[in-house]
Formats: structure tokens, C-alpha cells, sequence
């Protein structure tokens, strides 16, 4: 129903922002596909602030893998952005697994554990960032494999980290740490001087590694880019603010405890319609 689809929308404009813009700049035909997998990304990803303990955030991810296994009871029908992911997957064909991965993943949010290292981050961003462009390619791709799963890979892992980066001063407030333990003990990284909002050199240290290992990642972007059809450059788009918004961590004055890398409404918007002209490599 195009009510579902339209609630969907409106979801992902409150919620993801930037996933919002890229998808208005995608072909006409398979923007409410983008906005459905988009609103499902927005709603597992907010659980963690409308719950107010891990367990009911657990019953809430268990609906959703209930729901895409097939074995979830009562009227799914009654969440909009539930029948419009349903519609969504029957059209475009897509694979459930990564759909159920990604609400396993999100139960790691819950809680307040610490990220044991680097490369559980990655398959942290991996499950809930790659994931959903590999199947945002696929929507584009009018439900045939895009072939984009390495590209998709890491780009996922760089703008997912990017997007941790940003969110430090939230999460730290709140003794939550997403930045990969074997990181920050390699830096020395004082973990309660970080909650207490205390931006030590050793922070920053550790900082500057996840930004070398974020552009690692783009770099392996433009050196797949030529596997991604040009139907799915749309799934791509948001990674075009990911260097803007390190630039922005990298000024001196910027305190990565107590402000936020932002970038203004108009300067995203130009950012991502200027990209959406050019191929993935040039992101």
C-alpha cells in the first residue's frame, strides 16, 4: 500500500538523514524500496533510545527476526514500515539472511560492552552498514545480485565507523564505547577519563588511527568501484560526506567529547547531488 511507503519515508526523513537525500536522488521507480529498507535500518537502530533496558530491546529485535523468518504472530500488517519492507522483499527478491543479521548485530547496542577490537568493529559495521547497501544495490539492481558484496564490504566499514566517530559524545555520555578496545589500549586510552568527557592526547591518538583506517577502507572503495553497476551508485552517495565530516574532526579546536561533526542541511544536500553526477571512484 502506498500509505506503508509513505510513512516509511517519513520515517527515514526523521531518522537517517542522509540516507533520506541519497535516495530522492535515486530513478524514481525504486526510491519507496530504498526508503523501506531504510525506515527498517532507522527503526532497529533507535531501539536502544526508546527502551529503557536491554531486555525489552531484545523482545523488540526478536519481533523484527520473527517477523522476517515467517514466524511471527498476530498482524504485521499493522506496522506500516513492516508491510512495506514485506512488499519490498517480494518485489525485489531479496536475500532475508541479511536482513536477520542486521537485527542480530543491533543487539550489541543494548549494552554497554566494550568493542573487544578492531576487527569485531568491522563486523559490527559490516552486519549493520555493508549489509544495507549491498541490499540497497540490490533494489537498484531491480532485484538481480549487483555483484557489489566486497565494494558494499567497505564502504559499510567506513561510513559506519565515520558515523561511531561522530556519535562519541553521545555514546560516551552514557558509558557506552563502540571504538575498538585493542585501540585504545594500544593508545592508553584512560576509558573513564573518556566517560567523565575528558579529551586526552591519548584519545586523540587513537582517534587519528580509526580516520587512517576509515580512508584504508575508501581506498579499497575506489579500487572496486568498477565492479558497482552504475544502477547502484544511489546506494553509494552517503559515502561522499564521510571525508567532509573528517575533515571537520580534524580541525584544532574540534573537542571530540562535547561537539559533533555536522555539516550544514545545504552543504550535505550539494554534496551528495554533486556526487550523484560522478562514479563511485570519485566519492
Amino acid at each position: 500500500m502506498a500509505e506503508d511507503f509513505e510513512h516509511a519515508a517519513d520515517v527515514v526523513r526523521q531518522y537517517d538523514k542522509d540516507r533520506y537525500l541519497s535516495a530522492l536522488l535515486a530513478p524514481e521507480d525504486h526510491r519507496p524500496g530504498l526508503m523501506a529498507l531504510y525506515a527498517f535500518n532507522a527503526e532497529i537502530a533507535r531501539i536502544r533510545e526508546i527502551v529503557s533496558e536491554p531486555l525489552p530491546g531484545e523482545v523488540r529485535l526478536q519481533w523484527w527476526r520473527d517477523y522476517l523468518e515467517g514466524t511471527s504472530p498476530g498482524d504485521v500488517g499493522a506496522n506500516p514500515v513492516a508491510s512495506a519492507l514485506a512488499q519490498t522483499i517480494d518485489r525485489y527478491k531479496l536475500p532475508k539472511n541479511g536482513l536477520i543479521a542486521m537485527t542480530e548485530a543491533r543487539i550489541f547496542d543494548l549494552y554497554n560492552d566494550p568493542m573487544p577490537s578492531l576487527n569485531d568493529l568491522e563486523g559490527y559495521t559490516g552486519e549493520t552498514v555493508s549489509g544495507l547497501i549491498q541490499l540497497a544495490c540490490w533494489v537498484l539492481n531491480n532485484g538481480e545480485d549487483p555483484g557489489t558484496a566486497t565494494v558494499a564490504g567497505h564502504a559499510g566499514v567506513a561510513y559506519g565507523i565515520t558515523g561511531l566517530m561522530r556519535a562519541l559524545p553521545w555514546h560516551a555520555s552514557r558509558q557506552q564505547m563502540f571504538l575498538p578496545k585493542d585501540v585504545l589500549d594500544r593508545h592508553n586510552v584512560d576509558l573513564q577519563a573518556v566517560f567523565k568527557g575528558m579529551a586526552t592526547p591519548d584519545l586523540a591518538a587513537a582517534l587519528s588511527e580509526m580516520r587512517a583506517h576509515v580512508r584504508h577502507h575508501m581506498s579499497r572503495v575506489k579500487q572496486a568501484a568498477s565492479d558497482v553497476p552504475d544502477t547502484c551508485r544511489a546506494a553509494f552517495l552517503p559515502l561522499s560526506l564521510v571525508e567532509p565530516f573528517l575533515k571537520k574532526m580534524e580541525a584544532a579546536a574540534f573537542n571530540p567529547l562535547k561537539d559533533v561533526a555536522e555539516l550544514s542541511q545545504l552543504r550535505r544536500q550539494w554534496i551528495l547531488w554533486r556526487a550523484s553526477s560522478k562514479s563511485v571512484a570519485s566519492l
